[in-house]
């Protein structure tokens, strides 16, 4: 009898063992920086700076030639979205992002986008990353497939995610509309109103991503009377 309470015993420390090393590999692996977030953000100020300038420069002259006839094109650099997430969202829109995510970055690749940001639940802080495949479905429709979530290196669990998302939208009456593609979730959103105040009719028909740009195009005209 006393060797079996002992095997037991000693079965039930070995197991205690595992469980704490699985947790303690699963909170390391929670933790963990992508490698292109802690580059991004440790990005020199000065430099910041100025990409949020370029940035608030090219969407001044977007809006400009919105309001003209005509085709219209607008060019901008990872660099320059994150000078701008950097700096003039932190000093001029402070409450637009919610207390529990902050120091949000992008990266750009070939028809992807991968945004970044720290996650904070409770105590606990980590990066929470997402992978995405922007594209236009339609003429000024924008489309989102999201093709993963992580919190470090940990996958991420997008029911949640998607509910907090659709409350987002809620809040800012963004009319947002949700469809599945090959078992990933996608988001369409409208990119202009349906009907505008006044005679122009903004059409967006060209967005590219490439390796850290982000390329967009359209066309400006008056409606028919």
């Amino acid at each position: 009898m006393q060797k079996k309470f002992r095997l037991a015993a000693i079965l039930c420390g070995v197991l205690l063992l595992v469980a704490v090393g699985g947790l303690s590999t699963l909170y390391w692996a929670s933790q963990q920086v992508p490698t292109f977030y802690e580059e991004i953000v440790a990005a020199d100020p000065v430099g910041q700076r100025r990409a949020s300038d370029e940035m608030l420069q090219r969407s001044t002259t977007l809006a400009n030639d919105l309001r003209r006839e005509g085709r219209w094109e607008m060019l901008v650099t990872a660099e320059q979205i994150n000078g701008w997430l950097a700096v003039d969202l932190v000093e001029n829109h402070p409450e637009a992002l919610p207390e529990t995510f902050r120091d949000p970055r992008v990266a750009v690749g070939p028809d992807t986008l991968t945004v970044a940001c720290r996650y904070r639940q409770g105590a606990t802080t980590s990066v929470l990353t997402l992978t995405l495949e922007p594209y236009l479905s339609e003429t000024n429709c924008l489309s989102i497939r999201i093709r993963k979530a992580r919190a470090g290196l940990l996958p991420v669990p997008l029911a949640g995610l998607l509910d907090r998302v659709a409350e987002a939208a809620h809040e800012v009456d963004l009319p947002l509309k949700w469809h599945d593609e090959e078992g990933d979730p996608v988001a369409t959103i409208p990119l202009t109103p349906p009907d505008n105040e006044d005679d122009r009719r903004v059409q967006i028909d060209t967005l590219k991503l490439s390796d850290g740009k982000i390329y967009i195009a359209g066309t400006t005209s008056r409606r028919n009377r």
